[in-house]
């Protein structure tokens, strides 16, 4: 991991740009202290498979059914 001040990383954005794509991670920092990190662009959508925790869940039958008097009061209070 490389470390670049400021005023270095604006001069040399695009080449700095070219290292990070190619897999390079860049620490960007002011006065010596890290502000910001530069790393590649990993679209992390997973692939997703419908109803892969099927029967991990239940709904009881009175779902939406009413609500018991002490809890409807509390919300009425």
């Amino acid at each position: 991991m490389s470390q670049v001040n400021v005023h270095e990383a604006k001069t040399h954005l695009s080449k700095l740009l070219t290292r990070v794509a190619a897999g390079e991670e860049i620490v960007i920092s002011k006065a010596g202290k890290p502000i910001a990190r530069l790393v590649p662009f990993r679209n992390s959508a997973m692939q997703r498979t419908p109803g892969l925790d099927a029967g991990l869940l239940s709904v009881p039958e009175d779902f939406d059914g009413p609500l018991p008097g002490e809890i409807l009061d509390a919300f009425e209070a």
